[in-house]
């Protein structure tokens, strides 16, 4: 099954692009037509890049890597946070903040802040603190929560990344770039496809398409996942197995009738 059919992406209204005087000519080979002054996307190419990128994600995470989702324009905020929290991947869908690809270490740094932060405020020593300086730091933990609450978990630098609006989040676009990490992207007729990897070819300003592209990609995550869990459990089980106790193939194993003959002793004397 593809990872989207062509119905989905139709009633989601992947098809629609931009007004026609605001289109990236570059997009031009995604284009199918215009109607009524809008460029309608050509979605038979959408369903095959789809699952192109699906499989990657598949294949990515199967091998115990991770892709971050970003999406911080409003259309794509909630289905970033819900896909990614779903299949277990970072994501930021509030505000990308410079050098989170490039300068990981100073962001991490904030991370680690963060946790202690969330920390103090779950045990409740914060409340020992005099009320100005309590005040002080659930402000900052608010803002790191909303800045950076989607890659708490981020020990390294993502593997790849995946991008709803590569206009909105060109930052993003340029430090995956600088760093060499594969783009995953969903790209309106007035972007600049060029510095993407794995294009996929779209309305990116409607809300349930937004939903419907994470969500595919999600799902391969989770299934790229699940692979991995398998072969993890399948290695230790082989573990399990003791040296020597292996059973032997039935074509290898002696007839039931088989007798070793004793060697005859011989007369030396």
């Amino acid at each position: 099954m593809p990872a989207v059919t062509m119905k989905q992406l139709l009633e989601a209204g992947v098809h629609f692009g931009h007004q026609t005087r605001r289109w990236n000519p570059k997009m031009r080979p995604y284009i199918y037509g215009e109607r009524n002054g809008i460029h309608i996307i050509d979605l038979r190419q959408t369903v095959e890049q789809m699952e192109t990128a699906a499989k990657y994600v598949r294949d990515l995470t199967a091998g115990g890597g991770s892709v971050l989702f970003v999406g911080t324009k409003k259309q794509a905020q909630g289905a970033i946070a819900e896909h990614a929290t779903r299949s277990g991947m970072p994501y930021v869908n509030y505000r990308w903040l410079g050098g989170m690809l490039t300068n990981f270490a100073t962001i991490q740094k904030r991370i680690f802040y963060m946790r202690e932060l969330r920390r103090l405020e779950v045990s409740g020593e914060i409340n020992a603190l005099p009320k100005k300086e309590r005040l002080k730091l659930r402000r900052e933990l608010s803002k790191l929560e909303q800045n950076l609450g989607g890659v708490v978990d981020l020990q390294r630098v993502p593997d790849s990344v995946f991008i709803i609006d590569v206009n909105t989040e060109s930052t993003a676009v340029t430090e995956a770039a600088r760093l060499g990490l594969p783009i995953i992207a969903l790209v309106d007729s007035n972007c600049d496809p060029d510095a993407i990897d794995y294009v996929v070819a779209g309305n990116d300003d409607a809300i349930r398409a937004a939903d419907l592209i994470a969500g595919a990609i999600a799902d391969a995550a989770l299934e790229g996942r699940s692979l991995a869990g398998a072969k993890a459990s399948k290695g230790e089980a082989d573990e399990d197995v003791e040296p020597g106790t292996e059973s032997v193939p039935a074509d290898d194993a002696p007839p039931q009738d088989f007798v070793v003959e004793q060697p005859e002793a011989v007369n030396n004397g």
